[in-house]
């Protein structure tokens, strides 16, 4: 909204300073500290105010050291997150780019899959909270949505370099290296892949057996993987939120990652220099994801070892759900299982154990465990690890993965 407000302000008094809103930079800076600000000034009077509601988390018994202190402290301390997201948003980016309607629709749309699920844990006292079936199938909805809308919108584009010495003559343009051609914005089912020289792979060409007018049904397998990402990723920040600052940190951690790669690729001489696609229009989304972060960052404050406050299903669905379709949107998804490898480590320790568990006790008539407890970030308190070590040596990772997923662009 101000952006519109100092856009016209400049543009019709030419108002002195007002034109420095144009610039995404300055747009994404006030983003993160109005986050920060936001969740630091009323974080305290939405933790009192979840005190007031008796809006405490109940704890199970798992048997862990330091456990049962735990018991009361507020949930549902993702609407902190929410507002230091939303609020923001509003304020600076351009409310018409498609990629920022997108992802504030993922804002809203998990924040209240988790709102339910936390008013049921709280407020109906069922610990089992929302029922899986519909978790799932609000985050298939959501991807139904998000997938859609990439494919069929017509902002959503790529454009390719143009290199051929005929065609940049045809085009009566002379070359030079400094200053790369690009061709006309065009659709694309196109992401990028790692390791790899020419690291771009279109989903289309896994139908190509389908015959000549394969490309028209991109959707049928660009869809469902957007579904497929949506929900693992977010299902994965659901499951790390399990210690004071685990999920919080790293998500933090991998929003710095994706903001950086969505600044370069919708830069031309950026994208151009690191040989990696470019995407018009997303340069918008770092005052998204500057956002994200500040709100991370913020929440941080109040959800650092010990605790005065969780996020709840409401911060941690929200978390995911926006990394992924983040990702989806700039075409770095095939970098997730590198970038969120923490999501993903904690998504397959659980899976390792309850399949584990199954195959023993049905071949041996009792299940066996691979770990002492799942998610992994358990096992390693059951170890008897200390809380803010195992937090901090998971950042650190998390820290490694985001350099590696860096590498990746010019490990080819």
């Amino acid at each position: 909204m101000l952006y519109y407000l100092f856009t016209y302000l400049d543009k019709t008094y030419d108002l002195p300073g007002a034109g420095v809103f144009q610039f995404i930079t300055f747009r994404s800076a006030m983003a993160l500290i109005f986050s920060l600000v936001i969740c630091l000034l009323f974080g305290k009077s939405i933790i009192n105010m979840l005190h007031r509601k008796q809006v405490g988390e109940t704890i199970r018994d798992l048997g862990l050291e330091g456990q049962a202190k735990k018991a009361g402290t507020p949930t549902m301390g993702g609407l902190m997150i929410l507002s230091g997201i939303l609020i923001p948003v509003l304020l600076f980016a351009r409310l018409e780019n498609i990629y920022i309607i997108l992802l504030l629709i993922t804002t809203v749309w998990t924040g209240m899959i988790g709102f339910v699920d936390d008013y049921i844990k709280v407020f109906k006292k069922n610990k089992e909270g929302l029922a899986g079936k519909f978790k799932i199938a609000g985050q298939i909805g959501l991807g139904l949505i998000v997938g859609t809308i990439l494919y069929v919108h017509p902002e959503v584009t790529t454009k390719e370099r143009i290199t051929d010495e005929a065609q940049l003559a045809e085009m009566q343009v002379e070359r030079n290296d400094r200053l790369p051609v690009y061709g006309e914005a065009q659709k694309s089912t196109t992401t990028t892949i790692p390791f790899f020289k020419n690291n771009e792979f279109d989903y289309t060409a896994l139908l190509q057996w389908i015959g000549p007018d394969y490309q028209k049904w991109a959707w049928i397998i660009f869809i469902p993987i957007v579904i497929f990402i949506i929900t693992a990723v977010s299902n994965g920040a659901n499951l790390t939120d399990g210690i004071d600052g685990l999920a919080t940190g790293t998500s933090a951690i991998i929003g710095i990652t994706l903001g950086i790669f969505a600044y370069v690729s919708g830069s031309i001489i950026f994208a151009d220099y690191l040989n990696i696609m470019y995407i018009p229009h997303t340069g918008e989304m770092v005052v998204f994801i500057a956002a994200f972060v500040g709100a991370c960052i913020g929440f941080l404050w109040y959800n650092a070892y010990p605790a005065q406050v969780f996020m709840g299903d409401t911060g941690s669905l929200s978390l995911g759900g926006i990394i992924a379709v983040f990702a989806i949107a700039i075409r770095k998804e095939l970098l997730i299982p590198i970038l969120c490898g923490i999501f993903v480590v904690e998504n397959l320790s659980v899976v390792m154990q309850v399949s584990y568990f199954k195959y023993t006790k049905k071949k041996f008539g009792e299940g066996r465990r691979i770990f002492k407890m799942s998610p992994l970030h358990h096992h390693y308190q059951k170890l008897g690890y200390n809380e803010s070590k195992i937090v901090t040596r998971f950042w650190i990772v998390g820290i490694f993965l985001a350099v590696l997923t860096f590498v990746t662009l010019k490990l080819r």
